[in-house]
């Protein structure tokens, strides 16, 4: 299956404007079911499935054992899924089975312990930006929002380990900032702590000091706030929800340079 998926985008510094075709990485989910029963659900780069499945069981102390399992594979080429229904002998199920625990990289991805393709599904009304609002008067003002937001992460400056999220309102007023080990948590605690404060009606700009995933951008529709800038890549399906959630989606933020992956009809 492809692992990397071509997109239509736009190059933006100070002095130029560049559309331009970008290749992305592939993010799709994979179901995994044991048994014909629902297990879980993975976000993956498709390819060597198959051994991420038997790296998956071991850890999850699921199935240790050396004999091939039997496996079932179904293939959508539209939107990269995959559904794997794993056949493994009841009284050769590990504990991790029996436990029902949930996948090991939560803190990387949001996505994953979800049991079904299905449960993917997001609802919700597309956000919209103002009209008035146009990306050559904001360019500006983004080096600004990412310099107090590196000025906030004192977790990063101590063990270079750590990614940070901020929410700043339409007006770059800096409304919260957190880090964690785990991108999706660091977005998690500010969302909360705006809950909290009851401030998150005021988020319109969502900062990622890393990449932006599926799961990042429906948290940010979700909190409805329409715009991610993010420092590095933005995947596939983070690319396709924001389309059609509507959110303004940029990545590759540096030194006043960026790339518009959707809802580019702001600075048009």
């Amino acid at each position: 299956m492809k692992q990397t998926h071509t997109y239509q985008s736009i190059k933006l510094s100070t002095n130029s404007l560049e559309r331009f075709e970008d290749t992305l990485v592939v993010e799709a989910p994979l179901q995994i079911n044991i048994n014909k029963e629902p297990y879980t659900v993975v976000m993956r780069t498709p390819g060597n499935d198959e051994e991420l499945l038997r790296g998956l069981l071991y850890a999850e102390d699921i199935y240790k054992k050396k004999e091939n399992l039997k496996i079932d594979l179904i293939e959508n080429k539209k939107d990269f899924s995959t559904i794997l229904n794993i056949t493994i002998p009841i009284e050769k199920l590990g504990k991790g089975y029996l436990n029902k625990r949930t996948l090991l990289s939560v803190s990387s991805c949001g996505i994953c312990g979800k049991k079904e393709l299905k449960d993917l599904k997001i609802e919700g009304k597309s956000l919209v930006l103002k009209e008035n609002e146009k990306l050559n008067s904001m360019i500006e003002s983004i080096g600004s929002m990412f310099m107090k937001m590196n000025k906030m992460q004192l977790l990063f400056k101590n063990t270079g380990g750590s990614h940070a999220c901020a929410i700043f309102s339409s007006n770059q007023k800096l409304l919260t900032v957190n880090e964690d080990i785990g991108r999706h948590n660091a977005v998690d605690k500010c969302v909360g702590d705006l809950i909290n404060k009851e401030k998150l009606k005021e988020g319109h700009y969502m900062l990622v000091s890393g990449r932006v995933s599926y799961e990042i951008v429906s948290k940010a529709f979700l909190a409805k706030i329409p715009v991610i800038i993010a420092v590095s890549a933005c995947s596939s399906l983070a690319v396709d929800f924001a389309k059609e959630f509507g959110i303004f989606l940029v990545g590759f933020s540096r030194e006043n340079k960026m790339t518009i992956y959707s809802n580019p009809k702001i600075i048009e």
